[in-house]
C-alpha cells in the first residue's frame, strides 16, 4: 500500500498521552547535561580564592578567566541553534557535551591567567551549544500542558550542579588543591557523552519536518505509548511547522511576528544573568571580604543556587496555570526587592542565609524559567535557534556581570553597595517582559494551541 493508513501530528500524539518512564530518562539525561553546565559555572568562582593566593594575582585580574567561558557560552550557543535546526539536536548535543569536558579537563594543568583564560573560552563553547538543545529537545518531548514544569524540572539540574560545585569545592581544594575541581568537571562530561549517544533519542519533531523515516519516529514514540500500534503511520510536523521550514529558522526568530518577543527576551535574559553570573562568580570573595573563612565562604554560596530547585518548579507550574510572561515578571520583581534586603543583612549570619536562599530561588527561577517561556514562544522549525539566541545574547550578561563584578572589587564596593545595585537590573527584566505580554500574545498563544 502506498500511502499511510494514519497521519498523526507528533507533538499532538504527545500531548495525548502521560508522561512515560520513556520521557523521564530523556529528562533525567537532559537534567544531567544542565547539572555538568551548573558545576562548571560554579568551579571558577570558587576557585578563584586559590588562584589569588597560588598565583599571586589581583582579584580583578581574574575578569577575564571568569568572563571567559561566558564569552564561548555566547558563541557556542549562537552557532548551535540554527546548527541544531538543520543537523538534529542529539548530534549537536552529544558533541558539545563531549567537547566541553574535554576542555574543562585541560583547563586543570593550566599554569598561567592566559592559558586558563583560553581554555576556560574553549569550554564555553561546549557548554552554550549544550544548554539550549537540551531546552529544545525536552520541551519537545514534553506534553504542551505540563512542558513548563518539566523543562524548569530539568532546569533543577543547574541549581544541582551549582550547589554541588560549591560542597565538592569545599572537600576537594583542601585535600586535592584548585585543579581536582576542574578534573571532576571534565570526567563527569566525558561519562555522560557515552550515557548520550546510548540512550537518547533524536526529536521526533525534527525527524518529521525532515521525513525522515517513519519507522524510526514510531519506534521511539511506541517507548512513550505502550501498546498503540503505530504501523503504517505517516508523521508529521506540529501544524504550522511546515509552512515555515522554508523561511530558515533564523528569518522565522526575527520576523515581524516573533521580532519584538524575540528583543524583549533578549534584554530580560541580559539583565537576569548580569545579576546571576555577578552573584555566581563574586559571592565566595565577597563573603570573605565579609570576615568568612574559606570553607563558611563557599557553603554560604551554596545556598544561593539551592534554592532555585524549588522555585523552578514553582514558577513552572505556575506558568503552565497563568501568563508566563507576567509569571516570570512578579519572580524580578520578587528578587529586586531580595537582593536590597540581602545588602542589609550581613550582620545576622542566620538572617543573611535566609535571604540568600531566598534570592537564590527568586534569581535562579526567573532566569531559568525564560528558557521554557522561549521554547513555547518560538515554533518547531525556529526553536533551537530562538532558544539558543536568546541564551547566546543573555550570556552577553554573564559577561558583563562578570567584569562588572571586577570593577566594583577593584573600586573597592562593599556587600551591601553591590546587592542594592542588583535591583536595577531585575527591575528592567520585569519590565521588558511586561510589555512583551501585551505586544507578543498574539505570536505566543497560536503556538501553545498548536503544541509547536
Amino acid at each position: 500500500m502506498n500511502t499511510p493508513e494514519r497521519t498523526i501530528d507528533t507533538q499532538a500524539f504527545i500531548d495525548g498521552q502521560r508522561f512515560s518512564p520513556f520521557q523521564y530518562v530523556i529528562l533525567v539525561l537532559c537534567f544531567l547535561v544542565v547539572a555538568a553546565d551548573g558545576y562548571d559555572t560554579a568551579a571558577i568562582g570558587f576557585i578563584a580564592p586559590s588562584l589569588v593566593q597560588q598565583w599571586g594575582v589581583a582579584r580583578a585580574a581574574l575578569g577575564p578567566v571568569m568572563s571567559a567561558a561566558l564569552v564561548g557560552l555566547g558563541i557556542g550557543a549562537m552557532l548551535a541553534g540554527p546548527l541544531a535546526d538543520r543537523l538534529g539536536r542529539k548530534t549537536v548535543l552529544v558533541l558539545s557535551v563531549g567537547l566541553f569536558g574535554v576542555w574543562s579537563f585541560a583547563a586543570a594543568f593550566a599554569h598561567s591567567i592566559e592559558s586558563l583564560t583560553a581554555l576556560r573560552f574553549f569550554t564555553g563553547l561546549g557548554l552554550g551549544a549544550a544548554m539550549p538543545n537540551a531546552v529544545t529537545l525536552m520541551s519537545e518531548y514534553a506534553p504542551t500542558r505540563v512542558r513548563a514544569v518539566v523543562v524548569n524540572a530539568m532546569f533543577c539540574g543547574f541549581s544541582t550542579g551549582l550547589a554541588l560545585g560549591g560542597f565538592a569545592s569545599a572537600w576537594l581544594i583542601p585535600h586535592f588543591g584548585w585543579q581536582s575541581v576542574l578534573v571532576a568537571g571534565g570526567v563527569g562530561p566525558a561519562l555522560l557523552t557515552v550515557l548520550l549517544v546510548l540512550w537518547l533519542p533524536e526529536s521526533v519533531q525534527f525527524m518529521a519536518m525532515r521525513k525522515h523515516a517513519d519507522a524510526k519516529i514510531a519506534r521511539i514514540l511506541g517507548r512513550i505509548a505502550h501498546g498503540v500500534s503505530l504501523d503504517g503511520v505517516r508523521f508529521v510536523p506540529p501544524e504550522g511547522a511546515a509552512s515555515t521550514k522554508r523561511e530558515g529558522a533564523i528569518r522565522v526568530v526575527l520576523s515581524t511576528r516573533y521580532r519584538f518577543g524575540t528583543v524583549m527576551l533578549w534584554v530580560a535574559y541580559f539583565m537576569g544573568l548580569l545579576i546571576y553570573y555577578l552573584l555566581t562568580n563574586w559571592l565566595p570573595t565577597l563573603f570573605r571580604d565579609t570576615g568568612f573563612s574559606g570553607e563558611n565562604a563557599a557553603l554560604m554560596t551554596s545556598l544561593f543556587p539551592l534554592g532555585g530547585v524549588l522555585g523552578n518548579l514553582c514558577v513552572g507550574w505556575a506558568m503552565d496555570r497563568f501568563n508566563a510572561n507576567r509569571v516570570i515578571a512578579a519572580t524580578f520583581v520578587l528578587a529586586a526587592l531580595l537582593v536590597v534586603l540581602v545588602g542589609r543583612g550581613v550582620g545576622h549570619q542566620l538572617w543573611l542565609g535566609t535571604l540568600i536562599f531566598l534570592t537564590g530561588t527568586m534569581v535562579t527561577s526567573a532566569v531559568t524559567s525564560m528558557s521554557a517561556l522561549a521554547a513555547a514562544f518560538y515554533p518547531t522549525h525556529g526553536r533551537a535557534t530562538g532558544v539558543a539566541w536568546m541564551l547566546g545574547v543573555g550570556r552577553i550578561g554573564g559577561v558583563a556581570g562578570a567584569m562588572v563584578g571586577a570593577e566594583l572589587m577593584a573600586l573597592g564596593w562593599q556587600f551591601s553597595a553591590v546587592f542594592s545595585l542588583l535591583a536595577l537590573p531585575a527591575i528592567v527584566s520585569a519590565c521588558a517582559l511586561y510589555m512583551m505580554t501585551g505586544r507578543s500574545e498574539s505570536a505566543v498563544q497560536p503556538v501553545k494551541r498548536q503544541g509547536a
